[in-house]
């Protein structure tokens, strides 16, 4: 059985509100899941990491999974076994939305493409397949430690994610990046606006 979740602190997530996925990218590589993508274009993911992993075809265990996530968690899940075989899809991203959940990680495929961009959840993904899971025995585990490439991601980090990329940090460590970000982010609103009045000078 998992444990009880980390309390990721509500003025931590609110800290990372404004900071984008390329500054932590200037600051480091930990954390970094490069091999996931959006679907949604102008995406934008921030919230409290829970976590379930899957061996597929079967599926069934994303409805607990569903069930154990609080509005604004960030449902993260390890596909383990066929490539092809999406496990998250239409009807699941319909069920997260009245969750009140801030997105979804698939370390696997997804499928519905057209209908996931129309509802627009920010949902990260490895690949895309029309081969989907079946019914059967709720198989897999809830909340435990997975290891997604280089990045260990367990219940209870921070998952940030944009267009750009998406970065999966421990508390510790979104803690102490936060100063960083937020002055990086202060310095580029500063250079921006610069650059912006000298381009309008200039026409």
């Amino acid at each position: 059985m998992p444990g009880p979740l980390s309390e990721l602190p509500a003025e931590l997530i609110a800290g990372y509100a404004e900071v984008a996925a390329s500054t932590l990218g200037h600051l480091g590589r930990t954390g970094y899941l490069p091999e996931l993508k959006p679907v949604v274009a102008n995406t934008r993911l921030l919230g409290r990491v829970v976590t379930a992993r899957i061996p597929l075809p079967h599926g069934a265990l994303l409805r607990e999974a569903l069930i154990a996530s609080r509005p604004g968690d960030v449902l993260v899940i390890e596909a383990v076994g066929d490539p092809h075989c999406a496990c998250w899809g239409e009807l699941r991203t319909l069920a997260a939305l009245i969750k009140g959940l801030a997105g979804v990680v698939v370390n696997g495929a997804i499928t519905d493409v057209q209908a996931l961009r129309q509802l627009g959840l920010p949902v990260f993904h490895r690949g895309i397949s029309a081969v989907t899971t079946q019914g059967g025995e709720t198989l897999g585990e809830l909340n435990v430690e997975l290891q997604l490439g280089e990045t260990r991601v367990c219940p209870g980090d921070l998952a940030l994610g944009d267009d750009d990329g998406l970065f999966v940090l421990s508390p510790a460590r979104a803690a102490a990046l936060l100063p960083g970000a937020l002055a990086k982010e202060a310095a580029d609103q500063a250079r921006r606006a610069q650059l912006l009045q000298r381009l309008t000078e200039r026409g």
